[in-house]
C-alpha cells in the first residue's frame, strides 16, 4: 500500500483504512492511562552506560543511562540529547557538511549550519519537497480546514516561533526560530527531490549526515521536535522513539557522499537524481575492524531487480543467518517475503519477538497479523494478494506502550545479539521500491547491545498477541463485513 505524507507529515489513507484507524483509536483509548506506567524517572538512579565501540557509537533519545534537558520544553528527562549529538558534529566540520533529512525543523541546528556556512565551511542541505519552503502564518480559516494532527504540528510551531505569544509572528520570530527561514535567510544552499524536474520522489526519506567525507550520522531520527523531543501541544510526550548513529569511517563516509551527490547534481536544481532514476548499486562491505562489518546499501530498486537484489533482500539475507534470536523495533512492517523469512526461522527454532508501531502494527497489510496467524480484510473485505499468516503462529510480537502522542519510529532488528539491521528503511514495498532511503548491517556485538537494551526497554511493557486493541478491530470488521475478516489461519 502506497502512503503520502502532507505538508505537516500527516499520513493520508484511502477509505480502505479509514474505519480501521478509527477503530484502533477508540480501542487505544482503553489503555492510554498504562502509557505512563513504564515512563523513566528522572529522580531514579540511571542505568549504567554501556561502552561505545570506537567507530560507532549509538545514541538514544529514550536511553535510560543518561539525563537531558528539553532545550525547548525545558523538561529533563531520560535520554541521549539527539540534537546536540548532531550539533557536535556540525561544529567539529572542517570542510563540508551534506545533510540530507526527510524533515528538519529544529531552529538550533539550523542555526549551528548556518554559522559554519558563514564561517566558511561548505555546507548542503537535501529535504524532501513538502518540507523545503519556510512556514508562513494561517489565517483561522486555513487552520480550521487542518485535521488533528496537521492542526497540532501547525500549533506546535506557533506555541515555538511566536516568541512574545501576541498571536501575531514578526518578521524577527521567523528569523530566528523558524528552521527553514534561518537557512534561507543564511544563504545556506537547499535542494528538495524536485530537483530532477519532477514532482518528487516518492519520499526523500534519508536521515543522514556526513562531516568532512570522514563521519557519517545516520538512523531513524527525523531532525524534528516530534522525532527528537516531544511536543509542545503533549507536554507527557518525550519523542519518537528513536536512534542514530555515529560511524567514523572514510571509507563508509564515502558511500553516503556518492548516494549524496547522486542527488544534490551539480547543485543547479536540474541534475540532481532522485528515486528509480538513480542507478541500482549493490550493497558494500565494510571492514572497520578484526571483530566489525558493516553493510551498506541504498532504495530504491527498480521491480526490474530481483527482490533479492534489493534493500528489503539484504535484510531477508541478514535474518537467514539467524541462528538463535530475531528481535525487531519497527514502525511499518508491510514486506510479506520478510514475514515468510521469519515464519522459516521459527520453524527451525530461533526465537523471535517484535514489536511494531500502535498505528501500524494492526492494519490489513501488516505482517504483524501473519506473525499472530491473523488475516484481517481491507475496507472491501478482501484479502491481501500474497497474505500467508503463519501456520504455527507466535504470541511474542505486539505493540509497545509510549507516552501520549508519540510513535515508535526505529526500524532495527537484533540478530543474535551480533548483527543489528538499522536505517532510514521501514520494512516495506513503498521504501524499498519508490523512496530514497539507507540501510546498514552492522556485525558488532558492542553495538549489538545498545540496541538490545533498547529493544529491552520497550519490549518489557509491551502489549503481547491479540489484545484488546485487535479485537476491537476484529468486532469494527465483522460488523462491516458480511462475514467475519479476521479468523485463524
Amino acid at each position: 500500500m502506497r502512503l503520502q505524507l502532507t505538508r505537516w507529515g500527516v499520513w493520508r489513507f484511502g477509505a480502505a483504512s479509514i474505519l480501521a484507524f478509527l477503530a484502533l483509536v477508540i480501542a487505544s483509548a482503553a489503555f492510554r492511562a498504562l502509557r505512563h506506567r513504564d515512563t523513566p524517572d528522572p529522580a531514579e538512579a540511571l542505568l549504567p552506560r554501556l561502552p561505545q565501540d570506537a567507530q560507532i557509537q549509538a545514541y538514544f533519545n529514550h536511553a535510560e543511562s543518561a539525563l537531558y534537558t528539553d532545550p525547548y520544553r525545558q523538561q529533563t528527562r531520560f535520554g541521549d540529547d539527539l540534537e546536540q549529538v548532531v550539533i557536535d558534529a556540525i561544529h567539529q566540520a572542517q570542510t563540508s557538511i551534506d545533510l540530507a533529512v526527510h524533515e528538519l525543523n529544529l531552529p538550533r541546528i539550523a542555526l549551528a549550519l548556518r554559522q559554519q556556512h558563514q564561517a566558511g565551511i561548505r555546507i548542503r542541505v537535501i529535504v524532501e519537497h513538502q518540507y523545503r519552503q519556510a512556514q508562513r502564518p494561517l489565517n483561522p480559516r486555513q487552520i480550521q480546514a487542518l485535521d488533528q494532527r496537521e492542526r497540532r504540528k501547525y500549533q506546535d510551531w506557533m506555541t515555538w516561533v511566536d516568541q512574545n505569544q501576541n498571536g501575531q509572528l514578526e518578521s524577527v520570530e521567523l528569523a530566528d526560530r523558524d528552521a527553514m527561514t534561518i537557512l534561507q535567510a543564511g544563504g545556506v544552499p537547499i535542494q528538495d527531490d524536485t530537483a530532477d524536474g519532477s514532482k518528487g520522489s516518492d519520499l526523500m526519506h534519508h536521515k543522514l549526515l556526513v562531516i568532512d567525507r570522514q563521519t557519517v550520522i545516520t538512523g531513524s531520527a527525523n531532525l524534528t521536535w516530534s522525532d527528537i523531543h516531544g511536543d509542545f501541544s503533549t507536554p507527557t510526550s518525550q519523542g519518537n522513539a528513536n536512534h542514530l548513529l555515529k560511524i567514523n569511517s572514510a571509507a563508509v563516509a564515502q558511500q553516503f557522499s556518492q548516494e549524496f551527490n547522486l542527488m544534490w547534481g551539480n547543485g543547479n536544481g536540474k541534475t540532481g537524481r532522485f528515486g528509480l532514476k538513480k542507478p541500482y548499486r549493490p550493497p558494500q562491505q565494510f571492514n572497520l575492524a578484526a571483530d566489525s562489518n558493516l553493510i551498506v546499501q541504498f532504495s530504491p530498486t527498480s521491480s526490474k531487480q530481483p527482490w533479492s537484489q534489493s534493500v528489503n533482500g539484504l535484510i531477508g539475507r541478514s535474518i537467514q543467518r539467524s541462528q538463535d534470536s530475531i528481535d525487531f523495533a519497527l514502525f511499518v512492517f508491510s514486506d510479506q517475503q520478510l514475514s515468510n523469512l521469519l515464519e522459516t526461522k521459527a520453524q527451525q527454532g530461533v526465537t523471535i519477538q517484535g514489536l511494531i508501531d500502535p498505528g501500524f502494527a494492526y492494519r490489513y497489510y501488516s505482517e504483524a497479523l501473519d506473525l499472530l496467524g491473523l488475516r484481517l480484510a481491507d475496507s472491501r473485505c478482501r484479502d491481501e494478494p500474497d497474505n500467508r499468516p503463519w501456520r504455527q503462529p507466535i504470541t511474542t510480537v505486539g505493540i509497545p506502550q509510549l507516552s501520549e502522542g508519540d510513535l515508535l519510529h526505529h526500524k532495527f532488528a537484533v540478530i543474535d545479539d551480533r548483527w543489528v539491521i538499522t536505517g532510514s528503511q521501514n520494512w516495506s514495498e513503498a521504501a524499498n521500491r519508490g523512496n530514497d532511503e539507507n540501510l546498514l548491517v552492522i556485525e558488532n556485538v558492542t553495538v549489538a547491545a545498545h540496541f538490545r537494551r533498547e529493544f529491552d526497554r520497550l519490549y518489557r511493557s509491551a502489549i503481547l498477541g491479540i489484545s484488546a486493541p485487535l479485537q476491537a478491530q476484529q468486532a469494527a470488521h465483522q460488523s462491516r463485513c458480511p462475514m467475519p475478516s479476521l479468523t485463524r489461519h
